[in-house]
């Protein structure tokens, strides 16, 4: 679903190329730790230790990255739409390769990958199952798959991904919503199997950093999926 049937803000709407090429500006100090680091600290069923290569879908500016490798993770390949993103990702020197490319059809190589994240980009997909397939694609047998999103909750209470531009505007960027069971049926119809689902809320922590948002307190503002692909896996 298209947000504009619930968007409250009625700011205006650029594409994820230009809404990230300019945000990339102040991406690190506006989006916090606590909406999808925290999340991935908290997942039980990915042994990030054991994981030699994993495939890091819309990487951004390589915080996800960053996090993968400081878990032992020892070789990361990246791939996003944006390409000033992908500079702020080299920078970091965590990646061993970068592509610009789109999370539902990269050129990475099939069965290579212990591990496939995709962080805070499903809301800006029309539709899911070309990332679930491709993910399928990319993991070896037993391979798992993260996928961290903006909660859907939010987004039909009319709030969309948004940041402020250089001249003080807000400024959103095109979202759709999509279900849990949306996420389900497109990760099913790939071959995945759910092993983790974990949710994040507005706590007393968010509110000591962003005040404003007490109007929001204990709503969920992010969500976990851990999937894994059938087959034995070489994780422990």
């Amino acid at each position: 679903m298209d947000i504009s049937h619930f968007d409250a803000r009625r700011y205006r709407t650029v594409s994820v190329t230009d809404g990230y090429g300019e945000w990339v500006r102040t991406y690190e100090d506006t989006v916090l730790d606590l909406m999808d680091l925290r999340l991935l600290a908290e997942l039980r069923s990915v042994p990030w230790a054991h994981v030699e290569n994993a495939a890091d879908l819309a990487c951004g500016t390589g915080r996800i990255g960053s996090w993968l490798r400081g878990k032992g993770v020892s070789a990361i390949d990246g791939v996003d739409l944006t390409p000033q993103m992908l500079e702020r990702a080299r920078a970091k020197g965590v990646y061993q390769r970068l592509f610009v490319g789109d999370v539902g059809d990269t050129d990475l190589p099939s069965a290579h990958y212990d591990l496939v994240t995709a962080v805070l980009v499903d809301e800006h997909l029309p539709e899911l199952h070309p990332l679930y397939r491709e993910a399928a694609r990319l993991v070896r047998p037993g391979g798992r798959c993260v996928i961290v999103g903006y909660h859907p909750y939010f987004l039909l209470n009319g709030v969309p991904t948004h940041f402020e531009s250089e001249n003080g505007e807000p400024v959103s960027i095109q979202c759709y919503v999509h279900l849990f069971s949306d996420h389900v049926a497109a990760a099913l119809a790939a071959g995945w199997e759910l092993r983790e689902l974990r949710e994040g809320l507005i706590d007393d922590e968010w509110l000591a950093r962003k005040p404003k948002w007490r109007s929001y307190h204990h709503q969920p503002i992010s969500f976990a999926f851990v999937w894994q692909m059938g087959g034995h896996s070489e994780l422990a």
